[in-house]
């Protein structure tokens, strides 16, 4: 029994450990977005001695922000819908039907998980630039390259094995019963995925959401890669504030755009965090 609270002891300490160390960095960061740039001199631990909003206006209109965060909204939640209309059926089908191929489609999206989408930007790339100097060639104009679109595209197809192989999991634990009703309502397959299957998957499409949503914010290399012109995300145009305000030395302006970055993440989580949990640890009736 002693044992057993020591242990409990060691695993409380070790969390509030940890939530001490992503807490802290969280809230200085915060904290300095609001600081006036002569309070950096001083002492970095200090409070600030008033709201500086001033940062945020700055980041915004002079470090365009506003734009790349634009941006950053436009291929989110585009990557999201194409992501979940192609991911949703697939996974339904390939967790409730039998057909040849079958099994290779399970083993080609499983290989997939392993693949990480930042090792083939560069094939991705060169695919899409081929296309663009044939676009160039028939139209007069390229379309492939600095578009966001394709960069959403992009997103969601490399976002499709780990999405499939979370929601067919999801689907499998699910009673067949459900269909079965459906079916003798004369409900066909694609309502009864849309009324009957998608709601009762709700928890784990929520939490596929979040962990995209999370990735496509802040992903930044294949967003530099097929962006090289105007159009840039918030990471990109983020890393490009740092880099022009460390020589200014303008802090305050550089700790709001990380603000500007964190801060649609951190609100996302808090809202959806408890479907979230559900997601990750509640099926539905085992068959």
């Amino acid at each position: 029994m002693k044992g057993n609270k020591l242990y409990k002891l060691f695993v409380y300490l070790v969390l509030i450990a940890l939530a001490v160390s992503i807490i802290i960095p969280i809230a200085w960061v915060f904290l300095a977005s609001i600081k006036e740039n002569a309070e950096f001199y001083g002492n970095p631990w200090s409070l600030p001695k008033g709201v500086y909003v001033q940062n945020f206006i700055e980041a915004f209109e002079k470090a365009n922000m506003g734009l790349y965060m634009l941006n950053s909204v436009k291929v989110t939640l585009l990557a999201l819908v194409m992501l979940i209309i192609v991911a949703l059926p697939a996974s339904y089908v390939l967790a409730r039907f039998t057909f040849p191929g079958r099994g290779l489609l399970n083993t080609l999206f499983m290989t997939g998980l392993f693949i990480n989408s930042n090792y083939i930007v560069v094939p991705i790339f060169l695919m899409l630039l081929d296309g663009d100097k044939l676009a160039r060639r028939l139209t007069g104009t390229g379309v492939l390259i600095d578009n966001l679109f394709v960069l959403s595209l992009v997103y969601a197809a490399t976002a499709l094995p780990f999405t499939i192989y979370l929601l067919s999991n999801y689907f499998r634990t699910l009673s067949k019963t459900y269909e079965e009703a459906a079916y003798m309502d004369g409900s066909g397959f694609f309502k009864t995925l849309v009324f009957v299957m998608a709601p009762l998957a709700k928890p784990s499409i929520i939490t596929v959401i979040l962990f995209n949503f999370l990735s496509f914010w802040n992903e930044y290399i294949i967003a530099l890669t097929l962006l090289p012109g105007e159009n840039k995300t918030l990471p990109v145009g983020l890393i490009n504030l740092m880099a022009g305000q460390k020589a200014a030395a303008n802090y305050g302006q550089l700790y709001a755009g990380l603000v500007i970055v964190m801060l649609p993440t951190l609100l996302l989580y808090i809202l959806v965090q408890k479907q979230l949990t559900q997601g990750m640890t509640v099926g539905g009736s085992k068959e």
